[in-house]
């Protein structure tokens, strides 16, 4: 069987996977990236929040990125039953990058796994990992690829899979989520949007109007193109019907704003759906490897957070990595897990909060308070790591003064 060896193994060369390589490559490290798939390759989860651009700016793709000609984006709009509201992430609370894209995946992980291959990274395409053995001594992955056996032998092994969950699956770590089963369909179309107040700059999220738990996506691209879809406890998007097809366009109907806004879109791609994606894990380190992103634990798709925690995780895990491969002492459990959850429990409580009605009262409210919509908007750019924002140290407990303080107005 043939060998590859390398300081570290990395599963999955999505935007965790490369950013992860590259940060470890930038400091002198070999990385091996084995990766199921051919890139470009679809994905879901175009809308990027600007936490995001700290991450590729830390690992030399920011440029790479701006260049590629995706869609501008500023913030986020909402919409419920004719009530419109919008928050631009340059008037965010936290410092730091204030816009960001909107990007086919597709194209999007292409260039960051071109990025992570250009510093240095070795990418195996189409390779699936079928074993594994690690200790904390070093691991050993077993890849299929074209009806033959490799062996990638590293020091240490980052798991980037997303939702193909690689380690959780065969080292039997997964755990029930705590989110109930939502299921989710969409699809790409050309949108011909004419209407004047569809702001191609922001992502707009729509409620449905008469049952607050169901929600849509529209996310505009740069070539005249977007990314629709619906959200939904799977026995109430089953009232739709059993097609995705009539599933996507009986939703839309539903909601009267957003089917105006798309009157004259073309439906010519697929539609697809996924459902009970919310996942968890017992841990997210252990002996010899790490979990990054999706792998990990993913929440749920309304607020865009899933691309930001891997990056994050990725940043995390590297710096952690980097220190262990120098010969250092870490703690992930300390240094890795603890500060990742921390964000993750963030974006969890606005989660949970925005299915129970508590933070969509809080977006709609129309009283403007600058400073506390400031700091909100910090959290829907992605920056749920700035401790300085009390609704980021005090989640919870700010959140629910600040739902009665909406309540009493």
């Amino acid at each position: 069987m043939k060998e590859i060896k390398s300081d570290v193994v990395i599963i999955g060369a999505g935007p965790a996977g490369a950013v992860a390589g590259a940060l470890l490559a930038k400091n002198g490290w070999s990385v091996s990236i084995v990766e199921r798939e051919m890139f470009p390759r679809f994905s879901i989860g175009e809308s990027l929040l600007a936490q995001c651009m700290e991450s590729l700016e830390n690992a030399d793709m920011l440029e790479a990125v701006k260049s590629a000609g995706f869609q501008f984006k500023n913030g986020a709009a909402f919409e419920w039953d004719g009530a419109r509201t919008a928050f631009d992430f340059r008037e965010k609370f936290t410092p730091g990058h204030g816009t960001t894209f909107q990007v086919q995946r597709a194209k999007f992980d292409k260039i960051l796994a071109d990025e992570a291959e250009r510093q240095g990274v070795k990418i195996y395409y189409r390779h699936s990992i079928v074993s594994a053995d690690i200790a904390e001594n070093g691991a050993e992955l077993i890849a299929e690829h074209n009806g033959e056996d490799l062996a990638f032998q590293g020091r240490f092994v980052l798991d980037a899979s997303g939702f193909g969950r690689v380690l959780p699956r065969l080292l039997d770590l997964d755990r029930p989520s705590e989110f109930p089963v939502r299921e989710s369909v969409f699809t790409h179309v050309e949108d011909n949007i004419t209407d004047s107040n569809f702001d191609r700059d922001k992502i707009l999220i729509t409620v449905n109007p008469n049952e607050r738990d169901i929600w849509y996506w529209l996310i505009p691209f740069a070539d005249g193109r977007a990314s629709v879809g619906v959200v939904g406890e799977k026995e109430k998007i089953a009232a739709w019907g059993q097609d995705p097809e009539q599933i996507l366009k009986g939703a839309i109907s539903a909601a009267p704003e957003l089917a105006k806004t798309l009157h004259n879109a073309k439906f010519d791609t697929e539609i697809q759906r996924i459902r009970g994606y919310s996942s968890n894990v017992t841990k997210l380190a252990g002996p010899g490897f790490a979990l990054l992103g999706n792998a990990g634990e993913f929440l749920d798709p309304v607020f865009s957070s899933g691309v930001t925690i891997a990056m994050k995780s990725a940043e995390l895990a590297a710096e952690c990595l980097h220190r262990q491969l120098s010969g250092e002492s870490v703690d992930w459990d300390k240094e890795f897990s603890v500060p990742l959850k921390q964000g993750v429990e963030v974006f969890k409580t606005y989660v949970k909060a925005w299915y129970d009605g508590r933070f969509q009262d809080v977006i709609f409210y129309q009283t403007e308070q600058k400073e506390i919509k400031g700091m909100i908007c910090s959290i829907l750019a992605g920056y749920a790591w700035d401790k300085k924002n009390p609704f980021v140290a005090a989640a919870e407990r700010r959140l629910n003064t600040l739902v009665e303080i909406c309540s009493a107005g």
